[in-house]
């Protein structure tokens, strides 16, 4: 099994300690980059990949990822067909 696809089965499960830096991680194995949305954005940031697009908060005072936001980027990525629904283990 390739890192990325033990990075994505950890990301799945929907883990209480899942990073920033492992966010990063993720989705630059789907290809996209990291772009600030401007110098008012305060800690939002941009995931981009050609026309696709997931914008979410930098975590902070910690860099963990609070379990909504995972939640929410699941369904993302499952909807635009980067992950299979059906091998999902969360709950």
């Amino acid at each position: 099994m390739s890192t990325k696809e033990k990075l994505i089965k950890r990301f799945k499960t929907l883990p209480k300690d899942f990073t920033w830096e492992e966010m990063v991680r993720l989705f630059a194995g789907f290809g996209f980059t990291v772009k600030n949305k401007g110098k008012t954005s305060g800690s939002r940031v941009m995931f981009e990949n050609n026309d696709v697009a997931y914008t979410m908060h930098k975590p902070h005072p910690k860099n963990i990822i609070k379990e909504t936001a995972l939640k929410q980027l699941l369904k993302y990525l499952i909807e635009k067909k980067y992950i299979d629904n059906e091998q999902n283990t969360a709950q």
